[in-house]
């Protein structure tokens, strides 16, 4: 299972939020590629990067910062966060990103979201978030009434090479992750499935472990690693 450590931001800044609210952001770094050297030098294999502020724009807002990090660093990085159209995820390709994550797209804009994977293939990940097994989009600010695992099961039939899975209550929360939830994902389709939320100590690395047989092989971490809770390169050694 791989580690990768999340580097958010908004506004140029390196920042985490509570259950993807803007309200409770807290400001770790202003210099976001610092940030990711430090990860890559911590032993990290991938970096996850969202754009908050694209999230919430419907539009990559936070590019400059993007571009220097992936100059800057010899290992891969997947962005998401405001990729709703096949040219933005086309963009941000370009600029050197690995993967590209489309989110609300999966649920608002479906033909987009079709065309990127038609054209791209398995450097189109889509991000599933959820909170009560019902799919939020639009940064996490709009909730909806479909089913979560619904959902992956129609985005695996578009041919999205994995999913990335959001467990909205447990993110940023320092309470553990919904392992049951990330099990019920991983059951549910039959393509490779990112953990992401809620994850603070070794112990909740290993319940996670526990799921790559169903397919899980890979859990970003964020607050846990900002505030010391994890260690990254221990983290990186206890899932090796």
């Amino acid at each position: 299972m791989i580690i990768l450590p999340a580097i958010d931001l908004s506004e140029g800044q390196v920042v985490r939020l509570r259950q993807g609210d803007m309200a409770q952001k807290t400001v770790y770094s202003d210099d976001p590629v610092a940030q990711a050297c430090a990860w890559e030098e911590a032993g990290a294999e991938v970096i996850h990067l969202v754009d908050l502020d694209g999230a919430l724009a419907g539009e990559p807002r936070n590019l400059a910062a993007v571009e220097k990090i992936v100059e800057t660093v010899r290992i891969p990085c997947e962005l998401g966060g405001g990729l709703r159209t096949t040219e933005q995820v086309g963009r941000v390709l370009e600029l050197g990103v690995q993967w590209a994550i489309m989110g609300t797209s999966a649920l608002r804009h479906r033909p987009e979201l079709e065309a990127a994977v038609a054209q791209f293939g398995d450097r189109v990940i889509v991000d599933i978030a959820a909170r009560d097994g019902h799919v939020a989009v639009q940064g996490w600010t709009e909730a909806s009434t479909v089913d979560a695992y619904d959902l992956a099961r129609q985005i695996e039939r578009l041919g999205a090479g994995r999913i990335v899975f959001t467990d909205i209550a447990t993110d940023g929360m320092m309470r553990g992750p919904n392992v049951a939830a990330m099990s019920s994902m991983c059951v549910a389709v039959s393509i490779p499935v990112i953990a992401s939320g809620g994850v603070t100590t070794l112990e909740d690395l290993a319940a996670l472990r526990k799921l790559e047989s169903l397919g899980l092989v890979g859990c970003i971490i964020g607050r846990a690693l900002y505030d010391g809770s994890l260690n990254l390169a221990e983290a990186i050694a206890a899932t090796s």
